[in-house]
């Protein structure tokens, strides 16, 4: 091979030779026609980068198109480009922040003298529309730091970010027509290929998150390779916004939030209804799975959370309390139960034959200090709790114990009918523990993943602080996945502790912890039925199951006495007599999306029947006897089915 040219190695094992100095859509030119017109940019060596990048050594590559996952991000990050030269035609003035692409889209932040407002985001959108007809080329230049100060003089918060790159940090500037920005990139070959995007909102945003610093706006958009795409995900986001917690919780009266308590819930009759419904479940569980319950302290004094590694690390999000001996803060609520279930383990002396000892919480209040900013109804609030626990393990009983989680998680969500994928987390930069320690978690708790039947995709980076986890992601019924349940598998915390048992040998030995939850919060859980469900919860976790409706005032004692059947029987019902027409009550049972509706008419009352309305199902009825109905009612409840009227 001559000096000149360098070897390309392709994802199926070729290797072509190019000239130095050749770019990925030369290669892709020379694979195919077909693929250098569908090329969007190209991974070399695990780097993606642009497709115009020049090629100056050995390499392996890889073409991306519109059908590669990665691309998406390549799309948006280049949108929000077109965004802020858009922004730039319409507020010259404007000075510009960070745009990067996100989950599902892009945003970019502004300074500007006033707020955006929805006149704006049009105009803004029809200027994007014509940069990206113009087909500007995505330009990118390698400068100096001076070079950099001058062509960024007059905007403050590039400069800023300018001086953070080190001396012999590689600075790059992106050009697409008249506008220039700041970018390590990369980006699309040219503006051309944003077609299909939509600018969906606006919100205030602190540069760099800082409170203290200047509020900047923030335009939020969205941007897909076809029309349809973009158009199934608008659809997708009207359903989300129709699904939405805050405002179904509201409707369903089930929850509310007051200035008063920041963050922290109000639970309706209703919504605590749903919140008990849950620990119960979750209580019936833990009891076939021989854990044990417990209740710790709320408040704890700061050696607690430096033996544990998150005074250093987690005070921030900590409520400090002032100890009035000290005069210091040097007492903090409790923002997890690890540290307390440790000390509960640690009050007495174990045996290997007691183990595993699987310690639970589900009813224990927790607090993190959450900015106010990203408080979000049930998803982010500042006082929750968790079911929660932490089981003391043999090393020679992690995989039996894993699988057993797996088994136990699956059927919780198996039966809300959450589908789920899970994810590898790996040692972070910030964590406890030596390497050799990491090299063996992470490997026993992979294998034993692997043998309860997983096949979990790495998340490099993502484990805790003290020990690598299993992140189980739900999809909900509109295809959004949430982050809910976890394993970890940490062997610091035994050390730090000093916790022990004493083994077969008569020795003392440490034990390993598994930290594990599988609904999260119960706040977040929730939020998610919510969501989930539309509001529509199947029948054993609604909670109002029955509402009885008298046609008229002379069958209001039988419903009454009725709906006392129904109580009795311990199923959730409420007796609506009131002075308003049938049809009225039963549009209010339904938008308050009770499961079924127990009409009793003069020919009811006189044949000992009710006439079942089923929730969704309109005008459509059935006469059944009132033990047939109590009975459906209760097998419904007792198999927790999914389906009102399918017990």
């Amino acid at each position: 091979m001559a000096a000149s040219e360098i070897h390309v190695t392709l994802p199926d094992g070729r290797v072509l030779d190019v000239p130095r100095g050749a770019t990925p859509y030369d290669v892709a030119r020379e694979i195919g026609p077909g693929l250098a017109r569908a090329a969007i940019a190209a991974e070399v060596d695990g780097h993606i980068v642009d497709l115009h990048r020049p090629l100056e050594s050995d390499t392996a590559l890889r073409i991306l198109t519109a059908r590669d996952p990665e691309a998406l991000d390549v799309l948006r990050h280049s949108a929000a480009h077109v965004l802020a030269t858009a922004v730039r035609e319409v507020r010259p003035e404007a000075k510009i922040g960070f745009g990067p692409a996100i989950e599902d889209g892009f945003y970019y932040d502004f300074q500007v003298d006033r707020p955006f407002t929805p006149e704006d985001l049009e105009e803004i959108e029809e200027r994007m529309r014509r940069i990206a007809e113009a087909g500007y080329p995505f330009e990118r230049r390698v400068v100096s730091k001076e070079e950099a100060r001058e062509l960024f003089a007059d905007d403050p918060l590039k400069l800023e970010r300018l001086e953070e790159f080190g001396d012999d940090e590689v600075i790059t500037v992106y050009r697409n027509g008249p506008f220039l920005d700041l970018c390590r990139g990369p980006h699309l070959p040219t503006t051309a290929e944003v077609r299909h995007f939509k600018l969906l909102s606006t919100a205030g945003a602190y540069w760099r998150g800082d409170a203290s610093r200047p509020m900047l706006q923030r335009i939020y958009g969205t941007a897909w390779f076809s029309q349809k795409d973009l158009e199934e995900y608008l659809t997708r986001l009207e359903e989300a916004r129709k699904r939405d917690h805050r405002r179904l919780g509201q409707e369903l009266g089930l929850f509310f939030f007051h200035p008063y308590a920041p963050g922290a819930a109000f639970w309706t009759p209703r919504g605590a209804t749903i919140y008990g419904l849950l620990g119960d479940w979750m209580r019936e569980a833990l009891d076939r799975n021989e854990y044990e319950e417990i209740k710790t302290p709320l408040l704890y004094h700061k050696d607690l959370w430096e033996l544990s590694g998150h005074w250093g690390k987690y005070r921030d999000n900590m409520f400090l309390v002032l100890d009035k001996e000290t005069g210091e803060h040097d007492m903090s609520l409790k923002p997890m139960n690890c540290p307390s279930h440790h000390l509960m383990y640690r009050s007495r002396a174990h045996s290997y034959r007691e183990l595993p000892i699987r310690y639970a919480t589900l009813h224990d209040v927790l607090h993190r200090n959450e900015l106010s900013g990203a408080l979000s109804g049930l998803t982010r609030v500042r006082q929750f709790q968790q079911d929660d626990a932490h089981i003391y393990v043999r090393e020679d009983q992690i995989r039996d114990e894993v699988r057993r989680l797996v088994e136990l998680i699956d059927r919780f969500y198996s039966t809300l009918g959450l589908r789920y994928t899970t994810k590898f987390g790996t040692r972070p930069e910030l964590r406890i523990g030596s390497d050799e320690m990491w090299d063996h978690a992470e490997a026993t708790l992979l294998d034993a993943a692997r043998a309860a039947g997983l096949d979990p995709e790495l998340n490099e980076g993502d484990g805790a602080f003290y020990g690598p986890k299993i992140d189980f992601h739900v999809l909900d019924s509109i295809g959004r996945s949430w982050q809910l349940g976890t394993i970890q598998l940490d062997y610091p915390s035994a050390e730090r502790f000093d916790l022990s048992y004493t083994g077969e040998d008569n020795r003392p030995h440490r034990p390993a912890v598994i930290h594990r939850a599988i609904f999260g919060s119960f706040e977040r859980f929730i939020a998610i039925l919510i969501e989930h469900f539309a509001g529509a919860f199947p029948l054993w976790l609604s909670p109002v199951q029955v509402t009885v409706l008298p046609i008229t005032d002379e069958q209001a004692d039988d419903a009454r006495a009725f709906a006392d059947t129904l109580r009795e029987a311990g199923i959730r019902v409420e007796l609506d007599d009131r002075n308003e027409t049938l049809n009225y009550r039963i549009r209010d049972a339904e938008t308050s999306k009770v499961p079924y509706m127990a009409v009793i008419g003069r020919r009811e009352a006189e044949a000992g029947t009710v006439a079942v309305r089923v929730r969704g199902e309109g005008k459509k009825q059935e006469i059944l006897t009132r033990d047939d109905f109590v009975r459906r009612v209760l097998d419904e409840n007792r198999t927790r089915t999914m389906t009102i009227g399918e017990g």
